[in-house]
């Protein structure tokens, strides 16, 4: 009997499909689940009669695996991992190949890595992105951890992928240990931060010009022709058309809470630890937390009552300026998940390509979208690009867009419509393109209580200096954390 070109562990949604897409493709997959009872349904109803193997044990499992036998793990993120890891590898022998397809913390990814090739095995850590829906059509993946490991396992991933228009797989290496697992964190940091503007941009035409859900409907409709064009748009287009059996629109009928796995705040803390103001991202994940505060928001809206001035002007003009002030948002949020992972790459050694990243990104995803070939082609014009807005292409389109950008915020903020995300980019835009901010005041501030010194505008770089403030202050300096 013929043996499976790749194992899979874990027949949850994901798994699954992965598993009836890698089929597909021509490859015969060898399946395990710890409870042998989905295996049983799985390859006696969908995958009936089809090159999948259906295995009761992780020794049967490894029994049907071709030479470097490689096994997809598919399980919860977490001590699950850890836990399957340990049970196979008493039965794999040197060069066999373990991948972590699940979202896994990339520090965790990083330990993994470490302790599997301690044991003389590889080990892949991958992003995969595109839902249930990308997993069976082609998803958007993300490989990192033993670079020996990637031969043998690219002709399966690039073969089950999603591909662009010219063919392109949306999956290349992206480096070692954790590197695979930390870009998809900063892909799920950047979903969250799509996801919040366009829900701003549809509060905004909601709360502040009155708009009805067919009416945006169409308006997203539109959009999604433009430079928006994308995965997010489309989906938000057919949400606002839709009508239940009653021909009410859903939407309006669904309660103003989010729920939030954890890779936003993953994203927000990896930004933390390496000084990056990842603002907009940060601010997404918040926006979350916010929300969930319902019953608090309630009582509050009844004790602070507000009332949104109805709008007077050219309602047409001032749809196509939140367009605008929303592909500006977009822009930064890229900005500042690209300055965090060429930050990371600085931390972990890795050596990221950021145009192949954006490329991964271009099908498959849910962040997938027109704008990503930009960032692409930025990057492969200039690999040492500091910052998106340092791009020519972005640069001269976020020129145009500032005045439109300034009049969406200034019209939320004087109509009590929040608009975090919007805001924070404008404010991180302005604060980048400020030669001389006021962190001079904050470090007198901090050498005055703390002694934590100063550098001078008028002595080289790398000199500190201590004031006695108060005159009675020694000369005894504080060290301090440079962000």
């Amino acid at each position: 009997m013929k043996k499976a070109d790749i194992g899979l562990v874990g027949l949850a949604v994901m798994g699954e499909n992965l598993v009836m897409n890698m089929e597909s493709k021509g490859f015969t997959v060898a399946v395990y689940n710890r409870t042998t009872e989905k295996v049983k349904n799985f390859v006696e109803g969908r995958a009936a009669g089809k090159n999948i193997i259906g295995t009761y044990s992780i020794e049967e499992l490894v029994e049907n695996l071709e030479k470097p036998r490689k096994i997809m793990m598919m399980v919860k993120a977490g001590a699950a991992v850890d836990q399957l890891i340990d049970q196979l590898i008493p039965h794999l022998e040197a060069g066999d190949i373990l991948i972590d397809g699940g979202n896994s913390h990339f520090p965790d990814t990083i330990r993994r890595t470490q302790y599997v090739e301690s044991k003389g095995l590889l080990y892949i850590g991958t992003g995969v992105s595109g839902g249930e829906e990308g997993a069976l059509k082609g998803p958007s993946m993300m490989p990192g951890g033993s670079p020996a490991a990637w031969p043998y396992v690219k002709p399966i991933f690039q073969a089950i992928c999603a591909k662009v228009e010219d063919g392109s797989p949306c999956c290349d290496w992206v480096g070692e240990n954790g590197a695979g697992h930390f870009v998809k964190m900063v892909h799920n940091g950047i979903e969250y931060g799509d996801m919040q503007l366009i829900c701003e941009a549809y509060q905004l035409m909601r709360d502040g010009l009155g708009m009805s859900a067919e009416e945006m409907h169409q308006v997203f409709a539109d959009w999604n022709k433009t430079e928006l064009d994308s995965y997010l748009i489309e989906i938000t287009r057919d949400i606002l058309g839709y009508k239940d059996e009653k021909g009410e629109t859903t939407v309006n009928y669904i309660l103003d809470t989010a729920g939030q796995k954890g890779t936003g705040k993953w994203t927000g803390i990896a930004a933390l630890d390496e000084g990056v103001p990842l603002t907009l991202i940060g601010e997404a994940v918040f926006a979350r937390c916010l929300s969930a505060m319902k019953e608090e928001r309630v009582v509050a809206a009844k004790v602070f009552p507000k009332e949104i001035p109805a709008f007077t002007g050219d309602k047409a003009a001032f749809i196509e300026n939140i367009r605008k002030a929303l592909y500006a948002s977009k822009i930064i949020s890229y900005a500042q998940g690209y300055t965090l992972m060429r930050t990371a790459a600085k931390t972990y050694n890795w050596n990221l390509n950021y145009g192949g990243i954006a490329l991964m990104w271009r099908g498959g995803c849910i962040i997938r979208s027109v704008f990503l070939g930009k960032i692409k082609e930025a990057y492969d014009k200039d690999p040492n690009l500091v910052n998106l807005l340092m791009d020519d292409y972005f640069g001269e389109t976020i020129k145009g867009l500032v005045p439109a950008w300034r009049e969406v915020v200034a019209y939320a903020a004087k109509a009590g419509i929040p608009m975090p995300a919007f805001s924070s980019a404008l404010s991180y835009f302005d604060g980048y393109t400020t030669a001389s901010l006021p962190a001079n005041l904050l470090q007198a501030q901090r050498d005055y209580f703390g002694a934590h010194t100063y550098e001078r505008i008028d002595q080289p770089r790398g000199q500190f200096f201590h004031t006695n403030w108060t005159g009675h202050g020694g000369s005894t300096t504080a060290n301090t954390y440079q962000a």
